[in-house]
């Protein structure tokens, strides 16, 4: 199963998000840049001193804030790290939801989109992860058997998602077995996708492996596309 999801960091929000500017309310704002911020924080302390020796209690300290506060942003300590499989899950199955666009190509464009974030020249000027903090991400998840296990049900999570999205554009049963095949058969690129970024992260330029992990992604999906 997958263990090197993006981290769960978001972009910085832009300066003009402001309360009654018709573009997002100052509270949703506001909390948004706090669930950012603990984000950011946690994971800088998780790949510094290790998973189990950080505590929720510490990153709420170092933010400032209750550890209720917390978990009222993230459902789990995992969750902090780890966080991009809900969005990933909803953009999937709003990609299924168009009857005019192929399975394949709405999981494409969510790992694209997932690659982009990590590997993107434009992800890098805004502060994104450089490639030795992307080596250390994924040590830390491959090592740790709670994240590894958060991973392997969040995939499980998305691949109902799918079946459930597929069995809707044919009106057929949520349980429909031709519905159930694909959905598993869209999961194994989140699953190709890992690998691949493991393979090539012993290169130096992020441009560089997000183009070779497209490569692979294309290819895999080109099987599916023709039939196993």
């Amino acid at each position: 199963m997958p263990d090197l999801p993006a981290p769960a960091r978001t972009s910085s929000p832009g300066r003009d998000h402001l309360a009654g500017n018709g573009s997002e309310p100052l509270r949703e704002r506001r909390r948004r840049e706090l669930r950012r911020q603990l984000s950011e924080v946690a994971t800088r302390m998780f790949l510094d001193r290790g998973f189990d020796a950080v505590r929720v209690a510490d990153v709420a300290r170092a933010c400032g804030v209750a550890e209720k506060t917390v978990f009222n942003h993230f459902r789990t300590k995992e969750s902090l790290l780890v966080d991009r499989w809900e969005e990933q899950t909803r953009a999937l199955c709003d990609g299924l939801a168009d009857p005019d666009t192929a399975p394949v190509d709405a999981a494409l464009a969510v790992l694209d989109g997932e690659l982009a974030f990590l590997t993107s020249p434009a992800s890098q000027r805004a502060g994104g992860f450089g490639v030795d903090e992307l080596r250390r991400f994924s040590r830390l998840v491959a090592s740790t058997p709670s994240l590894v296990a958060h991973n392997r049900e969040a995939l499980d999570r998305l691949t109902a998602a799918a079946a459930a999205a597929l069995a809707g554009r044919t009106r057929s049963a949520p349980e429909d077995p031709e519905a159930w095949i694909t959905a598993v058969a869209l999961a194994g690129l989140w699953q190709v996708y890992t690998v691949s970024l493991h393979r090539h992260l012993d290169g130096d330029d992020p441009a560089a492996i997000g183009r070779a992990v497209t490569v692979d992604l294309r290819r895999a999906a080109g099987k599916l596309r023709g039939g196993i």
